[in-house]
């Protein structure tokens, strides 16, 4: 096998935990509150009275106010042996929360371009969240220009004396990093990532941390009756695969598999997308990617917990062997659906993989994908749509608000469900109407879980990719969503 490897990856600073200032370090990164009269300095126990009442007096006379993710710097001063000093507001003090201290580290995180060592106080307030902000909040991604800019500050220390500091700082890291692999692998143009390149990636990955994995080639998927996969992938010259990946603890008393699209390019098939914004149909594997970077964190962890990760990996081309409208196409497991729209080709492939991972009865299956244009027009590009089993997509979406990953819970309506039933088939792929397109899909995906299995589906069309400018920890480009919603759910049901 070829051995592949992402032609590029985000660049983000390192972090490293500390009881005590550094001999020598370029910043001190101090949090100030927005208080009803004026700035408010949020003492760290470091520096004698005099000193903090110093940074207090410059910080107000430049004009800093404490705003949420305002950033000010300020020289240094006598007593501090550092370059400059750098304000970054919280909001006001009473709103103070993990999802406050991730932004704010991020954007100070994004102001420190160029710069080798940084000493944050922020981590007073919570040792997880500002070093997820950090990390996250410096990510940059340049691809394969020749002249990236400046480099993300090289190393922020964060200090705090806690007793839980160590279990806080190895979550947030091994979070962040999972969240930068999901950026690294959704930013890689297709030239560089598709369906065997990006299995053999999966696979480097795998061994390297220990996980068990099975890849299918469309050999294998045709034997064994992948026929949704199949249709979508064999349109193009680079054909599917299909992903399995496998951690275990011998402590775990739950399972809890997830599924993931991963559609490395879409041109949407026979039928075609209109060429405008095209180009970011190389993001359309963003649920894949995520699920992979939830089971390695997990296995970093040794979260005690039995985690499957599914992944169906295909390009959707318009060629003479593409699937056509009007095509009935044989699902892993027989049921059939009626082609009525190529261009609806995530729920092809991840029908097949929610019905290979129902096999195995799991106690909790998740799917996540890019999967409608009509989940952003419901809940715009920062928000998720959950749907599924009523208990688990409400627990999800709950999780995701927390972590700062929005998400909303949506319904299945019974009416939806008859719109997917096909007169010559057991479905078809889209409805007649235009009505309730995320739902009808949620619908679609329904009729692919096993019997009793409780089961969420994450629609990330728009919250795993940002096409404005960067903002708190959330980078343009891939973000990563919704990875840490994934990961604090399966910490939670470790226990």
């Amino acid at each position: 096998m070829t051995n592949f490897a992402l032609p590029a990856t985000g660049a983000a600073t390192t972090v490293r935990l500390a009881k005590k200032l550094p001999e020598d370090f370029d910043a001190l990164i101090v949090p100030v509150f927005k208080g009803e009269e004026g700035l408010i300095l949020a003492a760290s126990g470091l520096f004698e009275d005099d000193i903090e009442c110093a940074i207090w007096e410059l910080l107000s006379a430049v004009g800093a106010t404490g705003a949420l993710e305002e950033v000010v710097r300020i020289p240094a001063i006598e007593g501090i042996d550092t370059d400059f000093i750098l304000g970054v507001g919280l909001g006001d003090e009473d709103d103070l929360d993990d999802e406050t201290l991730r932004r704010a580290a991020g954007a100070a995180a994004r102001n420190l371009a160029g710069l080798n060592t940084v000493v944050t106080t922020m981590s007073a307030f919570g040792v997880a969240a500002v070093v997820e902000g950090s990390i996250l909040g410096s990510y940059n991604y340049t691809g394969q220009k020749n002249d990236a800019g400046k480099a993300p500050v090289k190393e922020i220390v964060v200090l705090s004396k806690s007793k839980n500091a160590e279990e806080e700082f190895n979550y947030g890291r091994i979070a962040a990093e999972a969240v930068n692999l999901t950026r690294d692998l959704v930013n890689a143009p297709s030239s560089h990532l598709y369906p065997e390149s990006y299995a053999n990636i999966i696979q480097n990955l795998a061994e390297h941390y220990g996980l068990g994995i099975h890849i299918r080639d469309e050999k294998q998927l045709a034997a064994e009756g992948f026929g949704g996969i199949l249709a979508v992938g064999m349109g193009s010259a680079r054909k599917p695969r299909l992903v399995q990946l496998r951690y275990t603890h011998p402590e775990a008393k739950k399972h809890v598999s997830f599924v993931g699209k991963g559609i490395t390019f879409d041109t949407g098939g026979i039928s075609i997308k209109p060429g405008a914004g095209m180009d970011l149909m190389i993001t359309d594997m963003g649920g894949s990617a995520a699920v992979v970077a939830t089971i390695i964190a997990a296995s970093r962890l040794q979260l005690k917990v039995n985690v499957t990760v599914t992944v169906s990996l295909a390009e959707n081309m318009p060629d003479g062997e593409a699937y056509r409208p009007g095509d009935v196409v044989v699902h892993y497991g027989g049921k059939t659906t009626e082609i009525l729209n190529t261009d609806a080709e995530g729920r092809m492939v991840m029908a097949d993989a929610l019905a290979l991972a129902s096999e195995e009865k799991p106690d909790v299956l998740i799917d996540a994908a890019t999967l409608t244009g009509a989940q952003i027009v419901a809940l715009g590009d920062r928000t998720s749509a959950i749907m599924g089993t009523a208990k688990l997509r409400d627990k999800l979406a709950k999780i995701g608000r927390k972590v700062g990953e929005n998400a909303w819970s949506m319904p299945l309506p019974a009416e939806l469900k008859e719109a997917v039933k096909s007169p010559i088939a057991d479905l078809r792929n889209v409805t007649s109407g235009r009505s309730g397109g995320m739902l009808s899909a949620g619908c679609f995906l329904r009729e692919f879980v096993g019997e009793g299995i409780s089961w969420a589906h994450v629609d990330i069309a728009g919250p795993s990719f940002n096409g404005a400018s960067a903002y708190g920890y959330t980078p343009a480009r891939a973000t990563g969503v919704p990875v840490r919603t994934f990961l604090a759910f399966l910490a939670k049901t470790a226990g």
